[in-house]
């Protein structure tokens, strides 16, 4: 009889836990957010059928593709891109308006990530001096780490270092980026006090080095790049040390200060970040257990090549065919050692960028692509004109993120009337063959304005870190970037149709077509792991990305 209790009493208990098991929350091991720097959406399918079946068709044709997402702020830039993924917000919420900005109409700039409070660490402090805390909102990230009381594992990299930043948010474990003087990843004191002993490793390596010596050559002959313009055309720009824009292109360094900073414009560059996220993964043991870890990568070279050459160079095409590749060999890692099936993945990037401007003319589009060049000291000499005196030049507008800041105490400190000299500029911004409409930010209804324009506008307005007047410049003008290579930041699709690829761990297989845009990743995100949402998320849930039994 006792032992018939005991054996009852076992198997209630057995039963017990299994029961526990089963009503256990499901999470992927291992969410890893991968953007891809000024990767245009029509990337996707303009090298689609040079892509191998591994890489960006590994997550196309498996998982869930995202067709019309797009940007719903301006200006379209790298950190406002990289902080609204993660923060599911936008600029006017989560503060990081531009990639630089003033305040108060001060001359002296503000770097998005730039913080003088902290110290390089592993690294010169020319290149280690930042931290997240310019930016308001918490992110993804943060609030997996909120809802595991920390155990998560968060972790930013990237050559660009509010490539990394931004993305880990403010309580990641750390984030790691390039410094240009000692081909080394580094961090700052924000995070930690030294490199964790398995980036000294991966550092100790010197792969920059080994990849100085190596020579950038097409992957195939050049004529089956038919998806390009040739190999030497007028569109493009090249490397100080380089004679012509034309392959082969050398690695090799031309800044003894920044020796390594040639390789930010080299496949190998994307190479370079995907093998520190590996030894990352390695290192870190992050998806090794069941409490889920976040790495966030962003990878830049796309963008330092597309604004040397422009998006239909020939260089473009073999950069992102070298991508695919090591897209591939990071995702045979990840199911290798986090395990087939166990981790999500999205693919998104933070701007597109337009078409190279002579080329767009050399296509038929006439002198209307033509961009204007030293707009900004024309506006100055406008000014000065109207007031007459030089002691004005201390408060001339300046000209930023398509935006005209003011010195306000300077203006009162002169006797100027704001108003009027606000309308001055306004006026003299509407002659231009190049302007659409000019916005008063600080009265975004005083005229009428076309939608999406005026939302976008007004996500991007934060008072205390944008100017007082919004350009809007017609399709294809830009305010800067010369004759050759591209730039990017309007409100226009080629700036702001982005990729957005879903796949693993609870991701659906399929696609859709409806609108949604960047901000809708973060709540994605958030719903597929059961956390709250970023703090300052104004973005929807895209249900259809996740499989009903794990919402």
């Amino acid at each position: 009889m006792i032992r018939f209790l005991i054996l009852i009493v076992l198997l209630f208990n057995v039963l017990a836990v299994r029961g526990q098991n089963t009503n256990k929350l499901e999470r992927p091991k291992l969410v890893v957010g991968i953007v891809v720097d000024q990767m245009r959406w029509d990337y996707l399918y303009r090298y689609y059928d040079r892509f191998g079946e591994d890489g960006f068709k590994k997550l196309m044709n498996e998982g869930y593709n995202c067709q019309n997402t797009f940007i719903n702020y301006v200006p379209s830039y790298t950190g406002p891109g990289h902080a609204s993924i993660y923060t599911g917000s936008v600029p006017a919420l989560h503060g990081i308006v531009a990639n630089d900005w003033y305040v108060g109409g001060s001359r002296d700039g503000i770097y998005c990530v730039q913080d003088e409070t902290v110290k390089s660490v592993g690294g010169s402090d020319m290149f280690g001096k930042f931290s997240p805390r310019n930016m308001l909102a918490s992110t993804v990230g943060d609030e997996l780490k909120i809802a595991t009381k920390g155990r998560s594992k968060l972790f930013g990299i990237g050559i660009k270092d509010r490539g990394s930043i931004l993305p880990a948010g403010h309580t990641a474990d750390a984030a790691f980026w390039f410094d240009d003087s000692t081909g080394n990843f580094i961090s700052s004191s924000f995070y930690l006090k030294q490199l964790p002993q398995w980036l000294n490793e991966f550092n100790d390596k010197h792969l920059p080095d080994t990849f100085l010596s190596r020579v950038w050559k097409p992957l195939y002959p050049l004529n089956t790049y038919v998806n390009s313009t040739s190999d030497t055309t007028k569109y493009e720009t090249y490397l100080p040390q380089e004679k012509s824009p034309t392959f082969p292109h050398k690695a090799e360094y031309f800044h003894f200060k920044q020796k390594y900073n040639t390789l930010r414009y080299m496949p190998l560059g994307n190479t370079l970040t995907l093998r520190a996220a590996k030894a990352c993964i390695k290192g870190e043991q992050m998806g090794a257990d069941d409490i889920t870890d976040f790495l966030c990568v962003t990878l830049s070279s796309t963008d330092y090549a597309g604004h040397l050459w422009g998006p239909d160079a020939l260089e473009i095409e073999d950069m992102y065919l070298r991508l695919d590749r090591s897209l591939a060999s990071f995702f045979r890692y990840l199911d290798k050692n986090v395990g087939a099936g166990e981790y999500t993945v999205f693919l998104t990037a933070d701007h597109g960028a337009a078409n190279n401007k002579t080329y767009m003319k050399d296509m038929g589009f006439g002198d209307k692509s033509n961009r204007h060049h030293n707009f900004h000291s024309k506006l100055e000499k406008a000014v000065w004109d109207k007031y007459g005196d030089v002691k004005y030049i201390h408060m001339v507008p300046l000209f930023t993120n398509g935006q005209v800041y003011l010195n306000d105490s300077k203006i009162k400190e002169l006797g100027v009337d704001r108003d009027s000299l606000k309308m001055f500029i306004t006026t003299w911004l509407d002659s231009l063959e190049s302007t659409a409409i000019v916005v008063d930010l600080e009265n975004i209804n005083a005229k009428p304005v076309p939608e999406p324009i005026k939302t976008m506008i007004t996500n991007g307005y934060y008072k205390e870190r944008c100017g007082v007047l919004q350009v809007i410049n017609k399709p294809g003008w830009y305010t800067s970037n010369g004759d050759y290579g591209t730039t990017h930041g309007s409100w226009n699709p080629y700036d702001t149709h982005i990729p957005l690829l879903w796949y693993g761990w609870g991701i659906n297989k399929g696609e859709t077509y409806k609108t949604v845009h960047m901000t809708d990743i973060a709540p994605t995100v958030s719903a597929l792991l059961h956390i709250q949402m970023p703090n300052a998320s104004v973005g929807k849930t895209i249900e259809e990305v996740i499989k009903k039994d794990k919402l």
